[in-house]
């Protein structure tokens, strides 16, 4: 297959969904697919806007591709374009996360020019349930739902060294995420601060502070005025051992996030027996199951989320067992090979199709034209 993606900035960004990516084209390469990479500027929301009226950015669009796979991210560039496109015979968007289940300052644009996207493309690729639906309930569009693999891909820990770690030291929470609002990392912050004392927890924040730099000193400074900065360690994008070894001395990982369309640090977290407290907004609980390999919460309740740390810090024995149940549960989780092969067979099956009705037409006498949307013309 002949396969663009287009994908704002280009695929080194640290966050899930360009892992996701990235998995994805190493994999069609692998099996022989030629794949290129059409990578945006990162602009604001409005400059977005504005690069759909570009004619320069259409004709990057409008080539021969098999397949034009597109992050959705990059929807405000593409809405409308991609009805006017006629040479990529299929145009799948890959959903990670839709816009319209985020807080912005302009949520009935934003949704209308989302749903607009959604009506212009031919396929979804989600990595959860929940985000199909979220997807679907926009537009009515043929989906594929093909959750991510973790980190390592099995337990990265035996369940020997998950118990034994339990019973070590004050609770040693990590945060994994770019510092952004939608992380939730003052509400962890305020949580922890209400945690007892006593109990000499540690916590590390892993991510990048240039997403948000303004966000990410309120952070830092968030943690200075709860009085809690010296038990606080950010570290910013470190690599990938890093974040290994990280994750291999972290009692529980908490992100609670406003909204995830998955997330991806929750399993990864699991394979070292890393309890997860996730945000009971999104996809999470297809892996996270609430009281048995972790915690679901409220992204805006800390004191709900004081709680659950008090709680596994008080309670060791428990604390070693909900993490060997997230060892267990990453384990038995799809692989990368898996579902990457089952998406590979999704585009095939979508570009076979194209085929069909471009040969129907051709016997017919018709040419193919643009794709329309509702109340839209080309």
């Amino acid at each position: 297959m002949h396969v663009g993606l287009v994908v704002y900035g280009g695929l080194d960004r640290t966050s899930g969904g360009f892992r996701y990516d990235r998995k994805l084209v190493d994999f069609l390469r692998a099996r022989g697919d030629d794949v290129e990479v059409l990578a945006l500027p990162w602009r604001t929301y409005p400059r977005h806007l504005a690069d759909a009226f570009s004619r320069s950015l259409r004709s990057r669009l409008n080539r021969p591709f098999d397949v034009l796979l597109q992050d959705e991210l990059c929807h405000p560039s593409l809405w409308r374009h991609n009805p006017r496109l006629d040479r990529p015979g299929s145009i799948v968007a890959v959903v990670h996360h839709l816009r319209t289940d985020e807080q912005t300052r302009l949520p009935a644009l934003a949704r209308a020019i989302e749903r607009r996207y959604l009506e212009g493309v031919d396929a979804a690729i989600c990595p959860s349930r929940h985000t199909r639906d979220r997807t679907t309930d926009l537009a009515s569009v043929p989906t594929l739902v093909a959750p991510p693999g973790g980190r390592v891909g099995d337990a990265a820990l035996s369940p020997q060294a998950v118990t034994a770690r339990a019973e070590r030291g004050p609770l040693r929470v990590a945060f994994v995420g770019n510092l952004i609002p939608r992380k939730g990392a003052t509400t962890l912050l305020s949580a922890l601060a209400r945690v007892d004392r006593e109990y000499g927890w540690r916590l590390t924040v892993v991510g990048s502070h240039d997403a948000d730099p303004a966000y990410a000193r309120a952070v830092r400074n968030r943690a200075v005025a709860l009085g809690v900065a010296d038990r606080v360690a950010f570290t910013g994008d470190v690599p990938a051992s890093d974040l290994e070894a990280i994750l291999e001395r972290s009692h529980v990982l908490a992100v609670p996030a406003r909204h995830e369309g998955f997330g991806m640090v929750y399993l990864e977290a699991m394979e070292y027996g890393v309890v997860p407290i996730a945000s009971a907004v999104g996809g999470a609980s297809e892996v996270v199951a609430d009281g048995r390999n972790g915690f679901l919460v409220s992204p805006d309740r800390p004191r709900r989320i004081a709680g659950r740390l008090e709680a596994l810090a008080g309670d060791r024995d428990r604390l070693g067992s909900l993490g060997v149940a997230a060892l267990e549960t990453a384990a038995d989780r799809p692989k990368w090979d898996e579902t990457m092969a089952r998406v590979r067979s999704f585009l095939r099956t979508r570009v076979e199709a194209d085929r069909d009705r471009d040969d129907a037409s051709v016997a017919s006498g018709e040419t193919r034209g643009t794709r329309t949307v509702a109340g839209d013309s080309p």
